[in-house]
């Protein structure tokens, strides 16, 4: 049977134009994810001129047990840590985006409790592989950490894994913008835990003002 005359052009047209609406709803699907995530951070951010929220953890949180190194190579366990006020974040020296502005607050946290011999600042790698202790030990002297207040700790990643998210983070494997190794969610913020080892919640990392807060939030700890 011969194709009617005309036939051929209209139907390319009508594929041409199926194709046309299905990537379409393809970008406009992703747009509105974008904006959606976008919209969150934004709820999630408080303004620069503004004191940074205090967000509690999702149920009671206390630290588990580890053993990890040190970029000085020395082992750090759990109970080096009793007694301690613990400021805790969660990084990659290979990121070039929200870490560096989060570890320049651990920095000014370091700094404002210099006299402060019951504050450690601890930071957790998400990238072990990566983050050898020769790699952390530049990026510790990047920040002026010291040695002694400041731990920058990697090691096994089952074991680090369980730290973070037994006392930590939650993961979701279904969030198509986290681009943090090992999936965790919220890993911009910034931890604090009593003398006791329990999480009490966390501040945003990213906002400026956060440093002053987690002092003042230290202090009430100690009330």
């Amino acid at each position: 049977m011969s194709t009617p005359a005309g036939s051929q052009p209209r139907n390319d047209e009508r594929f041409f134009f199926h194709v046309l609406l299905i990537l379409s709803l393809v970008l406009a699907a992703g747009f509105c994810l974008l904006l959606f995530a976008l919209n969150n951070r934004e709820q999630e951010t408080t303004t620069v001129n503004s004191k940074p929220r205090f967000i509690p953890p999702d149920h009671p949180r206390q630290l588990v047990d580890f053993s990890l190194t040190d970029r000085t190579g020395r082992r750090v366990t759990r109970p080096d840590l009793d007694g301690k006020i613990l400021v805790v974040d969660f990084l990659y020296t290979s990121c070039s985006l929200t870490c560096p502005v989060v570890n320049r607050c651990l920095a000014q946290i370091q700094q404002l409790t210099t006299n402060q011999p019951d504050v450690r600042l601890v930071s957790l790698t998400v990238d072990p592989r990566d983050d050898t202790v020769e790699s952390l030990a530049k990026y510790g002297e990047r920040f002026g950490a010291d040695t002694n207040r400041w731990l920058l700790l990697t090691g096994d990643k089952t074991e680090l894994y369980h730290l973070i998210a037994a006392s930590f983070l939650n993961q979701d494997l279904n969030d198509p913008f986290n681009y943090m190794p090992g999936n965790f969610s919220h890993t911009d913020r910034i931890a604090l835990v009593d003398a006791h080892g329990r999480l009490r919640g966390f501040f945003d990392g990213l906002n400026p003002n956060t440093a002053a807060a987690v002092v003042e939030e230290i202090g009430r700890l100690r009330k």
